[in-house]
């Protein structure tokens, strides 16, 4: 039987000393004018990166041996959390050290993979406290989260937020069960603080399946939506088109190679647009990568460290 629900490694994150979104000191700097890639024709192709043990600079030691373009056009930083603060009695965003370090060493760690012309965006967990993206009390909750979100993306540099409803533990601290309004607020309000980043949705929890209120939809904010569970094909339950989805799922290292040939290529033969991937390490990967990249893309994929 597949494994359905894909591993995380989850260090202790209340164990760590928190740091809110706010506190960020010095604002981002942009580093030099990103490159033009060399051009690629296919899919576009993810990686979550599990920054308590690798390297975010991982994903761009990949290109093609065909023609040089990078393999990952979209890097995920995995991952930030959203707590709950029960003094405010509030959502508040959290970075653990290993997140922070990256975020406060973005010239290092952030600007090479941009200068590629690879897009980094943040992915936000929940952290078993009862704050959830689906359960904010009200609009302007909703909203102040999303200031938290845009502030952060500003601060740092980065692309975008990709939302993760797993882990929240609804109901903890006394906090609400999900319904149907807090996500709609909080997308809605993101995308009006970001207008021209990235918003991503990894296709899981309540968050996932509330996508509608009160006449507003929010499907098509997002640019991409995905498969949350490895080694399968799935497509995600949201009225995008196929250029933004990714049926397909797959664990680098922990999906047989041949599973990921046959989901890359049903990609292509079904039109789909992305390709997602989880847990890029610091291992030389290149056979791994190499099984999606010759049905994506029609290339090997090529180290270097």
């Amino acid at each position: 039987m597949l494994t359905l629900v894909r591993s995380r490694v989850r260090r202790a994150a209340l164990a760590l000393s928190a740091v809110t979104a706010l506190a960020f000191g010095a604002t981002a700097t942009t580093g030099a004018a990103a490159a033009p890639a060399p051009a690629k024709q296919g899919p576009t192709s993810v990686a979550y990166v599990e920054v308590n043990n690798s390297s975010m600079l991982n994903v761009g030691k990949y290109t093609l041996a065909n023609g040089g373009g990078n393999v990952f056009d979209v890097a995920v930083i995995f991952a930030a959390n959203i707590n709950y603060d029960t003094g405010a009695k509030a959502a508040t965003l959290y970075f653990n050290e290993n997140v922070q370090r990256v975020l406060d060493n973005a010239a290092t760690q952030i600007r090479p993979l941009q200068q590629k012309g690879i897009k980094v965006v943040l992915s936000v967990l929940g952290n078993h406290q009862g704050a959830g993206f689906a359960n904010f009390p009200s609009q302007q909750a909703a909203s102040a989260f999303a200031k938290q979100l845009s502030d952060t993306v500003a601060a740092y540099g980065l692309d975008g937020i990709d939302f993760d409803d797993e882990y929240a533990e609804y109901g903890n601290n006394g906090t609400g069960q999900p319904n149907d309004s807090s996500f709609v607020y909080l997308v809605s309000a993101l995308r009006a603080d970001m207008p021209d980043k990235i918003i991503s949705l990894y296709n899981i929890g309540p968050a996932a399946s509330r996508l509608s209120y009160g006449g507003v939809d929010v499907s098509s904010t997002f640019d991409y939506a995905w498969n949350p569970y490895y080694g399968t094909w799935q497509v995600p339950g949201i009225a995008l088109p196929k250029s933004k989805l990714s049926p397909a799922a797959v664990e680098i290292g922990g999906t047989s190679q041949s599973t990921t040939a046959d989901l890359a290529r049903r990609t292509v033969d079904e039109g789909y647009g992305v390709y997602l991937t989880y847990n890029l390490d610091g291992a030389d990967r290149s056979a791994d990568v190499s099984a999606f990249t010759r049905e994506l893309y029609g290339s090997d994929a090529v180290y270097a460290p």
